[in-house]
């Protein structure tokens, strides 16, 4: 009688191991899908945009843009701060700062001014805003040519600046650079006319720039180093 409860005990054995390694993996499944679906940290995601606007002037340079914001995770990302730097141009090029978030890309005297403020882009979710960036000394007088840009975002959840979006803005297509207007930024053909007249109005303003700077003139702040950090007080 020993003898077979001892075979039976054996026989068993297989059979709860097997049920419980399929209850582990259950439950390791159903901690990673809670996991995956409600307490992941996402990361923001941006897309080249299709148009700016923008004024440069020998004392000021200032880029609206519009873009799209997505989280990809279930928690929401708190948005704390941006700049628009042109990482292969020289040093001295200060970034633009986070001035204003308009509500519209074109710009109008009837608009109301909206300063920078955090904002939250929820799980899963994506969001269009406008941004403007403001050089407020003459750090980024630009040719007319193409520019690699890149906008930098500081997150609630993470510490430094960390790159948001890096794209082309092309700065041939600025025909009228003391008027703040709206541009394309998609790669078209310029005619040789709008071409000499886009190089015009930026070597003008180069001219002027070069007339009235002096020895000593200008401040100047450090672009972010490679951790992130930068010497603004923004």
């Amino acid at each position: 009688m020993f003898e077979l409860v001892i075979a039976a005990d054996q026989a068993a054995s297989p059979s709860l191991t097997g049920a419980g390694v399929v209850s582990t993996c259950a439950l390791l499944f159903t901690v990673a899908s809670f996991w995956w679906l409600n307490a992941r940290q996402g990361r923001l995601k941006a897309w080249e945009p299709h148009s700016y606007a923008a004024i440069i002037q020998t004392s000021m340079a200032r880029l609206r843009l519009p873009l799209v914001l997505h989280n990809t995770g279930p928690k929401p990302i708190v948005v704390q701060d941006l700049i628009l730097t042109f990482p292969d141009e020289p040093a001295s090029h200060l970034p633009l700062l986070w001035v204003s978030s308009p509500s519209r890309l074109q710009p109008g005297p009837d608009e109301e001014a909206k300063l920078p403020a955090g904002f939250v882009v929820g799980g899963r979710e994506a969001q269009q805003v406008f941004l403007e960036f403001e050089a407020p000394f003459s750090g980024f007088l630009p040719e007319a040519r193409d520019y690699k840009a890149q906008i930098q975002v500081r997150v609630g959840h993470r510490k430094g600046w960390r790159p948001l979006l890096t794209f082309t803005l092309r700065a041939a297509n600025i025909l009228d650079p003391d008027h703040y207007t709206v541009y394309n930024n998609a790669p078209v053909e310029l005619t040789k006319q709008d071409q000499k007249r886009a190089d015009a109005a930026l070597l003008e303003l180069l001219d002027q720039e070069n007339g009235a700077a002096a020895p000593g003139d200008g401040a100047q702040r450090d672009p972010p180093d490679e951790d992130g950090t930068t010497g603004t007080s923004h």
